[in-house]
């Protein structure tokens, strides 16, 4: 086995949080000072589903109910629609896109949870309560730019209408029909239905929320795998204590700031492993976050999972050129049948930069 770690005392990869997407405290955070989540450009943008009929659905008329100009954007992708899946939207107030329709959408407050700041921008735009049913995507472009999109479904609350018009939005609807047929303050929502109508057909990941856990810096835990086509399973771990799961920071100088979040995972398998890996996409595990933590902490820790493709079919991972990290060959058939299908199926939610 190339670059093998001694057996470590107990598993060092605990299937409920690491495949589940929950974590204990982390076990080996790097040294930083605490990030204030309210100095990032984080933002929220939420899905939100409901079962009815055709004739249930509030029809939008095809142009805005109050005066805004028809920018005249096509698009090739479209929501598909159906007698029991419809989409809420809502009509934008703010002057440079007023009269157009968007998901509802907004930022977090420092101090607010991802979860708390969704429902609240629901809230405010649609009138309407809903419950996260799972992260859809994460969108990124560095640290200083993050953006959750949820699947969502209404538990409450009375839709919006343009007698209740204010500086959140002028009003919401239900949409049963093509987007595109709308004025769209932006056609960047459409991957994101293209999204929620795959999920509600046939999940490809399990359920995926934040967990209600704290950390001190903006980070990433690393399920770093290796597979070969034999069906052998390597993870990399660092070796400082107990074996564990490699977690680097996001640094926050103006490069980094933007750099996106893959660029302190290329800079960690560079720094460790020989040659270039050329590592697969970046797939969404799970993620902790806790408003106020200790100390005012309010950073975040995504778990992810990436892959380095193998060179020939019965091929070993490259032996490591740091003695911080270390290849531990997985043997246990249920956690390595878990990780495999994680990989193969691609059952992670996208990280999009």
């Amino acid at each position: 086995m190339s670059g093998g770690c001694p057996p470590p005392p107990r598993t060092p990869l605990p299937p409920e949080w690491v495949l589940e997407g929950s974590a204990p405290c982390l076990p080996s955070q790097p040294a930083g000072p605490p990030v204030p989540w309210g100095r990032l450009r984080s933002w929220m943008r939420c899905w939100v589903a409901a079962a009815g009929t055709w004739g249930q659905a509030l029809r939008v008329p095809p142009h805005p109910l109050v005066p805004s100009a028809w920018g005249g954007t096509s698009a090739t992708s479209s929501w598909p629609c159906s007698s029991t899946r419809r989409v809420l939207l809502v009509q934008e107030a703010k002057p440079e896109c007023r009269g157009r329709w968007y998901l509802p959408a907004g930022r977090m407050e420092p101090g607010e949870s991802i979860v708390a700041a969704m429902r609240r921008e629901v809230k405010e735009e649609t009138g309407l309560e809903c419950d996260p049913l799972t992260l859809l995507a994460l969108e990124e472009r560095g640290p200083a730019w993050i953006r959750f999109a949820f699947l969502a479904r209404p538990t409450g609350g009375t839709l919006k209408t343009l007698e209740e018009a204010d500086a959140e939005s002028l009003q919401a609807a239900w949409w049963a029909g093509d987007p595109c047929a709308l004025p769209l303050r932006a056609l960047d929502i459409l991957p994101l239905l293209d999204l929620a109508a795959r999920y509600r057909r046939s999940p490809p990941h399990p359920a995926t929320l934040p967990q209600e856990l704290p950390c001190a810096l903006l980070c990433l835990r690393l399920l770093v795998a290796f597979a070969n086509d034999a069906g052998d399973l390597w993870v990399l771990l660092g070796t400082a204590g107990t074996p564990h799961l490699p977690v680097v920071a996001c640094g926050m100088s103006p490069a980094e700031l933007r750099g996106g979040l893959r660029l302190p995972v290329l800079r960690l398998l560079r720094d460790c492993l020989p040659a270039d890996p050329r590592p697969g996409p970046l797939g969404l595990l799970g993620l902790q976050h806790q408003a106020g933590g200790p100390g005012g902490a309010d950073g975040i820790c995504f778990n992810v999972l990436l892959s380095i493709p193998p060179g020939s079919p019965r091929a070993v991972p490259p032996e490591p050129c740091s003695p911080t990290v270390c290849w531990w060959h997985v043997e246990e058939e249920s956690l390595k049948g878990r990780i495999l299908q994680r990989l193969r199926a691609a059952a992670t939610v996208p990280v999009r930069s």
